[in-house]
């Protein structure tokens, strides 16, 4: 086993010094932004206990993304992608602190945390492409697909560790020691970005276009992509159907199972462990043949287990069925990214990123927005279950266009 591991995709990934850098600064920032969500997350529901103003509050966030992501990738195709990445950086440390001073003060209420949390959305529409962007920069082609799921494997190991550090600090301290644990983790992330360097950066002749032009090029080149275009309706179908789950687990763990902040963290934490195990087996793989098909039918199985987690009896089951529903999401995500950084020109990959960026941030608080208003109505459990179900029809439509997005993409 180790001997698998040490000659697989992981290390092969990590062989490379500034990728090593930029995992370990990456990591520690995930944590602490976990952390914040997890925090802001439960202040809301504790300010409200409201599923609707849970649904605005990831509109807040997320929206965003539908406005600037485009502009932030055609900026990240124009200018200097690691420049981008530690400006964004900068300015995000500063909504960080402007949330934990109004929270120590007693200042804090619903609107502040609406308001801080549409900046942190505006910022990071600019600082998702060029991040994601700078990936294919620090390995080689021949690296690229596993340090893409390695990546993801962070983040779900921060999205499994992250709930768990939030539940004990505001337990033991307070919902402002959480925010101000976030901002304290930007400052290594920060210090690692100064000391970047990115190698393999993509070599192309940056084009003297419009802004307007440069949209309209990276719009016109996924439609017309034998394979992007309907990977990216795939992943719009499932981030609006299921993935809304994450923004309303303080509705299931206060509302439905009675189980308070710990609940939550326990949800969340759930939810990341099956992530954390899906990422690494596909950072394992190191390489992108078969992804389609794995992409296409998680989409399925993700559908299925979110609507078991919809009506489950107990706790601990919920729990369960949540993780495994969780593992088939992110094998779903990690290989639609994987796919497309592997298909995208280089010239085109920050417009295209940024896309798939407002699918997979923004899409998701459209879901929460309606699933959560409807929960006023109809209770916690059948909205839920409904979207998963609608969510299979999404996996057929995937199953009939698999083979011709498999030929367009696994190159």
């Amino acid at each position: 086993m180790f001997e698998r591991l040490k000659s697989g995709g992981i290390a092969r990934a990590l062989s490379h010094v500034d990728f090593r850098r930029f995992a370990i600064g990456d990591l520690v920032s995930l944590m602490g932004n976990w952390v914040q969500r997890v925090a802001v997350g439960w202040l809301a529901w504790e300010l409200t206990e409201s599923g609707t103003w849970l649904g605005i509050l990831a509109i807040a966030e997320l929206a965003p993304s539908i406005l600037f992501a485009p502009l932030g990738g055609a900026f990240a195709d124009k200018a200097d992608r690691l420049r981008i990445s530690l400006v964004t950086q900068v300015i995000l440390m500063g909504q960080a602190a402007a949330l934990t001073a109004l929270t120590f003060g007693g200042q804090i209420d619903i609107w502040w945390l609406v308001l801080l949390t549409g900046a942190r959305g505006c910022l990071n529409a600019w600082s998702h492409p060029a991040r994601q962007a700078l990936v294919p920069s620090l390995v080689p082609q021949d690296s690229l697909a596993s340090a893409v799921a390695l990546n993801s494997v962070l983040f779900n190991i921060a999205r499994f560790l992250g709930p768990a550090l939030a539940g004990l600090i505001i337990a033991r301290w307070s919902v402002a020691h959480a925010f101000l644990f976030n901002t304290l983790s930007f400052v290594l992330f920060l210090l690692v970005l100064l000391r970047l360097k990115v190698p393999f950066a993509d070599q192309f002749v940056r084009k003297r276009q419009s802004l307007y032009a440069q949209l309209s090029e990276g719009f016109t080149y996924v439609v017309g992509h034998p394979g992007i275009g309907s990977l990216m309706f795939m992943l719009f179908l499932n981030a609006v159907l299921v993935r809304p789950v994450g923004d309303l687990l303080p509705g299931f763990s206060g509302a439905v199972f009675d189980a308070g902040p710990t609940g939550l963290a326990w949800l969340t934490s759930a939810m990341g462990g099956g992530s954390m195990i899906a990422a690494f087996a596909i950072a394992q793989r190191g390489h992108v043949g078969g992804l389609t098909r794995l992409a296409v039918i998680n989409t399925l199985f993700a559908a299925i287990g979110l609507m078991v987690f919809s009506f489950a009896p107990v706790f601990w089951l919920a729990v369960a069925v949540l993780s495994a529903s969780s593992f088939a999401m992110t094998v779903t995500g990690i290989s639609c990214q994987s796919l497309i950084q592997n298909a995208v020109d280089g010239e085109l990959r920050g417009r295209v990123i940024s896309m798939y960026g407002v699918i997979f941030r923004a899409a998701p608080a459209i879901g929460a927005l309606i699933i959560g208003a409807l929960s006023e109505v109809f209770g916690w459990h059948w909205p839920m279950a409904v979207s998963a179900a609608l969510c299979i029809l999404a996996w057929a439509w995937g199953r009939r266009r698999q083979a011709a997005m498999s030929q367009g993409l696994e190159v």
